[in-house]
């Protein structure tokens, strides 16, 4: 549990006494001869997530600033640079949002990852809710114990192709509106059980997300489409991270921002092999 609390909080002071207070305070209502479980933390830390203290609104108020957005944007598309001397940088570092390790820059921590995701998302969740979209269940997809990751992602290339352009000219992560509405569409079918693990990081080159359920782990790898070359190194990045989780079959999604390219052009999906390792290729 200590551990754990660690890990999710990266000892930030007040995530820390939040969690402590959740979990004695109101779950275990000050019952101090009950031992402070994984699973309670668990819950404590779903608890803030979801509700949303004001120290965690108050944050996420400072996204809607543009020298905060140029730094947390390139943090979530995993884009290759950002100047850790400039002024936007300093300024949400200080804020707390954000920490540099080994050069790489990340969200300070796992808990301040999630409810950034979330806030910058929550226009599109809110959109997930209404009745056409009832049949977007984990259900839905699980069939033979495992999730058809196919046709979960076809789900999605359909629904960012019909509402992607409202989003994109309505939100000021312009270049990291076709990421947060995949992980808000994730996060609509993963809401009734399962795990989304995102890796966010400045100096990257890539975004990974692993989906875990029932046991079985489901790597993707999200590419915007520069180049060609974006693509293939895509391909590398995607091969690596499967080796990591030790699994033979990944994802690859690569948004495709032209504008002069159709959707027909944009839409497609393929299967590669590389290395014994079959790849799911789905545009977008």
């Amino acid at each position: 549990a200590i551990e754990l609390v660690w890990n999710q909080t990266q000892g930030q002071p007040w995530l820390v006494n939040a969690i402590a207070r959740e979990v004695i305070v109101k779950i275990l209502q000050s019952d101090q001869t009950q031992p402070i479980t994984l699973e309670l933390v668990n819950r404590a830390i779903q608890n803030i997530i979801l509700n949303r203290p004001t120290h965690i609104d108050s944050l996420l108020e400072r996204l809607k600033e543009s020298r905060v957005r140029r730094v947390i944007e390139p943090m979530i598309l995993g884009d290759e640079y950002i100047d850790i001397e400039s002024e936007d940088f300093f300024y949400t570092r200080d804020l707390g949002l954000i920490r540099i390790v080994n050069s790489i820059i990340e969200p300070a921590n796992p808990i301040y990852a999630e409810v950034i995701i979330r806030k910058l998302s929550a226009t599109t969740q809110a959109v997930l809710s209404k009745p056409q979209y009832n049949s977007y269940q984990l259900s839905r997809y699980f069939a033979d114990g495992r999730i058809d990751m196919i046709k979960l992602l076809e789900d999605f290339q359909q629904f960012w192709r019909e509402n992607s352009e409202i989003w994109t000219k309505h939100n000021n992560y312009k270049e990291a509106m076709s990421h947060l509405v995949l992980m808000a569409f994730l996060q609509r079918i993963f809401n009734g059980g399962g795990q989304i693990i995102r890796d966010m990081a400045v100096g990257t080159g890539r975004l990974d997300i692993c989906l875990i359920y029932d046991g079985k782990k489901y790597p993707i790898e999200l590419k915007i489409r520069h180049s060609k070359k974006y693509v293939e190194a895509g391909f590398e990045q995607i091969v690596n991270y499967m080796d990591i989780l030790n699994c033979d079959e990944g994802c690859l999604i690569v948004f495709d921002k032209r504008k002069k390219i159709a959707w027909n052009e944009k839409i497609y999906r393929k299967t590669e092999n590389i290395n014994g390792k079959k790849i799911n290729i789905f545009g977008g």
